[in-house]
């Protein structure tokens, strides 16, 4: 990975901790046990099924790509 997409992956990652941090509620940040289920649930809930959906869509364009005479 280069230095600028690290910088820019680094600005996307703070970006989507503030939209999960409103959207949690306060009661679940009040301990560390409760901010790592509030993390872990939001993240299998909305972060990784669109990563498995963007990573299978490219995996899915390569092999087309690579079928196409």
């Amino acid at each position: 990975m280069t230095p600028e997409d690290k910088k820019q992956l680094d600005a996307h990652v703070k970006a989507i901790a503030k939209i999960l941090y409103k959207n949690t509620p306060p009661e679940k940040v009040e301990t560390f046990e409760g901010i790592e289920t509030a993390v872990r649930d939001q993240i299998l809930e909305h972060v990784s099924p669109k990563i498995a959906f963007f990573l299978s869509e490219k995996r899915q364009e390569l092999a087309e790509d690579a079928a196409e005479p």
